[in-house]
Parts: C-alpha cells; sequence; structure tokens
C-alpha cells in the first residue's frame, strides 16, 4: 500500500485498464493523475497525434472544454470576495446589454412571444447557471434561442474558439435575444459561464485572460494554461479527434496548428482554455486545501465551501438538470454529488468534465482528487468508457 492508502497492485492495474483503451484505438493519447493524502500517481498512455505523432507526456497540452467553467467561477468568487461584485445584485450595471430582459412565453415558442422578466439577472444565478438562457439537456423539441445563438455566431455549440467575436460585441448580440426562462427559474448549461467570464473582465477592467493569468494561474504555477498554445509549445501539444455520426470513423476536429494555436477575439469563460495535468492539479488541490496553494491564500475556505454546495433546488434542476438521475447538483461552476450511485464519488465530491476528452472530480471525504486527459471528443453527455474506466479503477485502488 502507498502512502496515500492506495494499493499498488491496483494502481498499476488502472493503468493497465487505461494503456488498453489506448491500443484497442478508442483514444489515441492520454494522461492521468490520482492523488490520495499528497501521495501523488501519474500515467501516461499513447500519443498526441494518431497518425503516430510525439508520445503523450506528463507535461502535454490538452484542451480542457468544459473544465473551464470552475476556473472562471472561481475567477467570479475572487470578485466577490473583493467586493467587486456582490452575489445577490443585477449584472445590469456591469453588462447592460441584457438588462430589462424580455422572456420567452413558452421556452420552445416563438421568439417573437414574450413577457418581461420578473426581476434582473444575478451574479448568483451566472454562477448556478440559471440566468435564463443556455443548453436544455431535458429538451426533446427546439430550443429556439439556442438555434439564434447559433446563428448569431455566440459559440452555442461545442468548443470553437474561432468563431464568436470580441466580448462587446459578443454581449451586444445576446442582448437581442430574449431568455428562454425566467431568471432564477431553471438550470441550463453553459452560457452563464460565458456572461460571467464577460462579468469578470468589466468588473476587474481588465481582459478575462490577464485577470485569470495574474490571480489565478501566476500564483497557482498554472504556466501552461490559457486560451492558446503558443509556437513554441505546440511539440507538447496535438489533434483533438471526434467519432463521425454514422460510420464511427475517428476525424479531426481540430488540428494542433487550428483554433487553439493563436489567442481568440472572445476568451470563453465556459469551455476556451487548454492545460495540462500539473497545472489542472494545482487548481484542484487549491480547492481541496479550502483556497490555499504553497501557502498563498487564493480564495477564503468560506467561498470554497459555498461553490462546492449544491446550490439548485429540485424545481430549478427541471426533467434533466446537471444529470438525469437527480444525483449530481451544480454549485457555483461545478457540479456536486447528492446521493452516491456505486462504489464511486462519494456524497460531497465536486468536479467537472471537458467533452473534448477530460474528467476532474475533489472527493473530500476520500480526500481524492483525479483528473483524465485525452484527446478524443466524447459522443454525448454520458462518460465514454475510458472515463468510466478511469474512475472505477481510481477508487478501487483505495485499500483502507
Amino acid at each position: 500500500m502507498t502512502g496515500g492508502g492506495l494499493a499498488a497492485a491496483r494502481l498499476a492495474r488502472l493503468e493497465d485498464v487505461l494503456a488498453g483503451h489506448v491500443e484497442r484505438g478508442e483514444v489515441p493519447g492520454l494522461v492521468w493523475l490520482v492523488a490520495r493524502r499528497g501521495d501523488v500517481h501519474v500515467g501516461v498512455a499513447g500519443a498526441l497525434d494518431a497518425e503516430g505523432g510525439a508520445p503523450v507526456r506528463r507535461d502535454s497540452i490538452f484542451r480542457i472544454s468544459s473544465m473551464t467553467k470552475p476556473v472562471t467561477a472561481v475567477a467570479g468568487l475572487i470578485l466577490v470576495e473583493e467586493c467587486r461584485l456582490r452575489l445577490d445584485d443585477p449584472i445590469d450595471a456591469v453588462v447592460p446589454e441584457l438588462a430589462d430582459r424580455r422572456v420567452l412565453a413558452h421556452s420552445d415558442g416563438s421568439l417573437d412571444e414574450t413577457v418581461p422578466a420578473s426581476r434582473p439577472i444575478t451574479v448568483r444565478d451566472l454562477l448556478t447557471f440559471r440566468l435564463g438562457l443556455g443548453m436544455d439537456f431535458a429538451a426533446t423539441g427546439p430550443q429556439p434561442v439556442l438555434g439564434e445563438m447559433a446563428r448569431l455566431g455566440l459559440g452555442a455549440g461545442p468548443p470553437a474558439p474561432a468563431g464568436p467575436p470580441d466580448p462587446d460585441e459578443w454581449a451586444r448580440r445576446l442582448g437581442t435575444l430574449p431568455l428562454a426562462h425566467q431568471p432564477g427559474a431553471r438550470w441550463l448549461y453553459h452560457t452563464g459561464a460565458e456572461v460571467l467570464g464577460v462579468l469578470v473582465a468589466r468588473a476587474a477592467g481588465q481582459p478575462l485572460e490577464t485577470f485569470l493569468r495574474e490571480r489565478l494561474f501566476g500564483p497557482l504555477g498554472m504556466r501552461d494554461t490559457g486560451f492558446a498554445v503558443p509556437a513554441a509549445d505546440r511539440d507538447r501539444f496535438g489533434p483533438c479527434y471526434e467519432t463521425a455520426s454514422g460510420t464511427g470513423a475517428r476525424e479531426t476536429y481540430d488540428p494542433t496548428d487550428g483554433q487553439w494555436s493563436r489567442t481568440p477575439a472572445f476568451p470563453s469563460g465556459g469551455d476556451g482554455l487548454v492545460s495540462t495535468v500539473d497545472d489542472y492539479f494545482a487548481f484542484a488541490e487549491m480547492l481541496r486545501a479550502g483556497g490555499t496553494w504553497d501557502g498563498e491564500r487564493v480564495l477564503s475556505r468560506p467561498s470554497v465551501e459555498a461553490m462546492t454546495t449544491d446550490q439548485v433546488v429540485d424545481e430549478q434542476r427541471g426533467a434533466f438538470g446537471p444529470d438525469p438521475t437527480g444525483a449530481l447538483g451544480w454549485g457555483f461552476g461545478v457540479g456536486v454529488q447528492r446521493r452516491r450511485t456505486g462504489p464511486t464519488r462519494s456524497v460531497g465530491s465536486y468536479g467537472w468534465d471537458g467533452g473534448l476528452g477530460t474528467s476532474w472530480a475533489n472527493d473530500p471525504a476520500e480526500d481524492l482528487v483525479g483528473i483524465l486527459m485525452t484527446n478524443q471528443m466524447w459522443t454525448s453527455p454520458n462518460p465514454p468508457p475510458v472515463a468510466q474506466d478511469f474512475w472505477t479503477c481510481a477508487y478501487a485502488a483505495i485499500d483502507d
């Protein structure tokens, strides 16, 4: 048994199982990290390029997509602690484009049939994804506002940083649309993090990427995390792959010198970042330690506790919410485990996944952190076998 209460033989099994996913061609390459009680274990398998390029290394860079959302939430909470934002204040003064909202009379109805918003959008609404805009995972019919967001180039689909305009123009276009639901009424995915990124930049008086670098990435030593990969570091980066609908063939979603090779006009607070396993581990460890890293406080313990507590009540989840079983709640920018559904995450665990192939969670009850990064896009909101097996093996390695 290791010093962290993990069985060495079972960690070896974890490594073998994940290597098997690479050998069978399910993912071109991956890196994983499991840490418990300060005992850190890291493994790699496969290549950055499915055509046989450089092998994945511990410092390889991956597109973390929606694992960006917790980072943006921490940025927002930093400003709340500094009293530059207040959780229950309207965002109207900082993002006037979203003041005086109209709301669809029926969420799947005509964009021309609206009613007045019952109240303004607040900072809390952005953090909890209840501003009235976003993806409804339970919808079986049209989502007119989401469709119009896509038509306006507001990034309503898979991560594509080259698409959206600069933050001011993005907010202007968004402000031409009604809300799909009343503020505070319904959990809807993604858009809250995008608006939060705009709010943070304006409240801080500097671009989002600058604020993140100065207040988070610098203090945490996250030197490889950002919205683009510099040319000098692209030997540690590679393509991202998707699975073609119908044929199941592997196709390139984004090449090495693609959309993440240059600074985007719109730094997406929802899904724009790239990172490494050690960079993201520093972020995860800061939260696990109650907001401190290497003796420096980034966020207060009460803020971390609020961030990682379920903030959404049942009637706001709708038929789906963060997951269809109701086992997962939502805090400030993170999913929170409300009910244990198997021999993996304990109640109170928190984290989030990235649809371009990544997964992260902290489990305070087990003092465990897990991170998986791959270069293969998920085919649905449900974790693919490689992610399921990672978490199964990580928890099966606990030996106390």
